[in-house]
């Protein structure tokens, strides 16, 4: 059948995951850093996700599609743990029952058997200013030579070595692309390509709106024209590095 649907335009979507978490049919998800419609038959066409877009990627299309399948939905909501809340043309109120998991509520709890053996006093390893992507200069002498670290701005409060184990001996760059709302791919391109950069360092957080963060970083490099080393470490929400 012919109806209205989301289109989302994958060049323009920066990965924050606020449309997925918006969508209450779970139609949407974040695969590879990018907003993803999984099924036509999840979209019941209402465009909740639209608004909550802050790089405008999705729109309504008409097009051929399989007809809404509010019982299809049910199913996957159930499967996946999520509560469906209504749906489906002509459907009028709504209580949003789930959301991006990078702003899910929980306590984190650390016993004092776990905590490490650390020093009285630790030193911080920032070795320049300013270290936020939007106001860092592109040009710097400090970027040249420099193992250069990349990372989400909620990485230093989960992990507890942050200084130690990333920022020791890098220049530190930044960032967090669900709060700016930008593609942070061509100031980081223009750095790299600008400056003798030796390596590069991404650190994110598991949640899927860090992906944002990783695809410009990837992205960068590949536009930069230059073949750098590079490696991602992911940091989990109670505060480990992810195994790969």
């Amino acid at each position: 059948m012919i109806r209205r649907i989301i289109q989302i335009d994958e060049e323009k979507c920066n990965g924050c995951g606020a449309c997925a978490a918006a969508c209450h049919e779970g139609a949407i998800a974040m695969v590879d850093g990018k907003a993803r419609l999984m099924r036509d038959d999840y979209c019941d066409g209402l465009g909740d996700c639209l608004p909550h877009c802050p790089t405008n990627a999705i729109t309504f299309v008409e097009r051929e599609a399989a007809p809404y399948d509010e019982a299809a939905v049910k199913a996957n909501m159930k499967a996946n743990g999520l509560k469906h809340t209504g749906g489906g043309p002509g459907s009028q109120s709504r209580v949003l029952s789930h959301g991006c998991p990078g702003q899910a509520a929980m306590s984190l709890q650390t016993t004092a058997a776990e905590l490490p053996n650390t020093p009285a006093v630790a030193q911080s390893q920032l070795r320049q200013w300013p270290v936020q992507i939007k106001l860092v200069p592109i040009k710097a002498d400090y970027f040249d030579g420099a193992h250069l670290l990349i990372a989400a701005d909620c990485t230093a409060y989960a992990y507890a070595r942050f200084h130690e184990d990333f920022i020791r001996n890098k220049i530190t760059i930044v960032g967090c692309p669900k709060l700016d709302s930008i593609d942070y791919s061509e100031k980081l391109t223009e750095i790299i390509k600008q400056n003798d950069i030796k390596d590069v360092t991404i650190v994110r957080m598991e949640v899927p709106c860090c992906g944002g963060l990783e695809m410009a970083a990837k992205k960068a490099l590949q536009q930069s024209g230059k073949f750098i080393p590079w490696q991602v470490k992911t940091i989990t929400i109670d505060g480990r590095i992810k195994e790969d």
